[in-house]
């Protein structure tokens, strides 16, 4: 570890900042200008703890991968959502060795193949927050796919 601060990173570093707001919780402000909460208190979370913004962040990211490969696709999607769950271990530090995330699509005449592809190839090319957690935790997928009114696709 180092005392010492850059004044100016490197052009492709991305950087964060938070501020403590003495409540057990953090503000943090993206690059990009956006504000976040995240909390760290075991008593009252007040918002998102750090471990849950992974999980949150491998959702967003492998569900924009998904969404806009079956966009190309011109698969008519009226529907999606993405389910993350995350198993920790219990010695210190309690990094996540589990995650599961499900996939559930809805839309008109959904090829299942079209969506089992475009979530390969997030989990293999396009997604970087599931390329780093896959380097520590088994990360596997699955996806369901029902036809707008509800019953199973086609």
């Amino acid at each position: 570890m180092t005392n010492e601060v850059s004044s100016r990173p490197p052009d492709e570093a991305k950087v964060m900042r938070l501020r403590y707001t003495g409540e057990e919780a953090f503000v943090a402000e993206s690059q990009s200008g956006h504000a976040i909460v995240t909390s760290f208190s075991h008593d009252h979370m007040s918002a998102p703890s750090p471990m849950e913004l992974l999980l949150i962040a491998l959702g967003g990211c492998t569900g924009a991968d998904v969404i806009s490969i079956l966009e190309k696709k011109r698969q008519h999607v009226t529907a999606y959502e993405i389910e993350v769950r995350g198993w920790r271990r219990d010695e210190h530090p309690r990094i996540y060795t589990r995650i599961e995330v499900i996939h559930r699509v809805r839309g008109d005449h959904v090829d299942e193949r079209a969506v089992a592809r475009a979530i390969e190839l997030s989990e293999t090319k396009y997604c970087s927050v599931s390329a780093m957690l896959s380097a520590t935790a088994t990360v596997t997928s699955s996806y369901e796919v029902s036809a707008e009114d509800g019953g199973p696709a086609e």
